[in-house]
């Protein structure tokens, strides 16, 4: 920011020694904006977070809520050098409305971390892993635990970003032997000049290894609309996946991929 300081002021003389105009005062100086207020931090890791309020919970272009609204939360730490570490919630209801029996998972945690390396401008080089956790009591339903590790890695430029996610362990959300699955996505974030407003665009591909797990694998799309006001961010999204209903229809006769429309509102500290 600027901030505007006076070197000197001018003093208007005129007439003869008897008869002088007294200086011009000068402007007062423009008071400084308040600076941001630093974020907190741990072992040399600033601390932020966000909270975000939804109509419901989109994964990779499927509805973890059934359609129903989320509340999530999100704290991250992240250090000068690059590395980071985060921890993440939201509520979901995916394995119950599978109708495979009642499990106690009624939350996902997720935790991940990583190095991001900004190698030059605008460019940014992301690898790590995440675990997505899903606690509960799965010893009486035929499915294997949901609980699934990623490793990732990402290469974002401005407002574009490419990232290959890629199962490590031995399951993936909840199908057996399925290591080595994949998850490529590009993501745009095209901000609109100075209006605050932000154009979305999204496309993945879901692949699962395994003998007869092709039908899984499908296609997801995003288009949408953000917008900044007085620290919230409102966004608008459609989504839609062609995902198959033989495999991704609920017990509640729901394709958990098909076309939707999700609000959300989030807050940044």
């Amino acid at each position: 920011m600027r901030i505007r300081t006076v070197l000197s002021f001018v003093a208007a003389l005129c007439g003869s020694l008897h008869a002088q105009t007294p200086p011009v005062a000068a402007p007062a100086a423009a008071a400084p904006a308040p600076a941001a207020p630093v974020p907190p931090s741990i072992l040399g890791f600033a601390v932020t977070g966000t909270a975000t309020l939804g109509s419901q919970y989109i994964f990779r272009g499927l509805t973890q809520t059934d359609g129903k609204p989320t509340v999530q939360a999100e704290i991250d730490l992240a250090h000068a050098d690059g590395w980071y570490l985060s921890l993440a919630s939201s509520n979901i209801s995916w394995l119950t409305d599978a109708g495979v029996g009642t499990m106690s998972a009624g939350v996902e945690v997720d935790v991940f971390g990583g190095y991001k390396w900004g190698f030059a401008k605008d460019w940014t080089l992301d690898i790590g892993a995440i675990r997505y956790l899903y606690p509960g009591d799965y010893s009486h339903v035929a499915i294997t635990s949901p609980s699934t590790t990623e490793g990732y890695l990402g290469l974002s430029y401005s407002w574009a970003s490419l990232k290959y996610s890629r199962v490590l362990s031995a399951g993936n959300f909840g199908v057996a032997k399925a290591d080595g699955s994949s998850y490529i996505d590009l993501s745009l974030a095209i901000p609109l000049g100075d209006s605050g407003w932000t154009v979305l665009g999204h496309g993945g591909k879901t692949t699962y290894t395994g003998t007869g797990n092709s039908p899984l694998d499908y296609t997801d799309y995003k288009l949408g609309l953000a917008k900044e006001l007085k620290g919230y961010t409102f966004a608008l999204a459609g989504t839609n996946a062609d995902t198959k209903d033989a495999v991704y229809t609920n017990a509640l006769g729901r394709n958990i991929g098909k076309g939707r429309v999700t609000l959300t509102i989030t807050k940044a500290f």
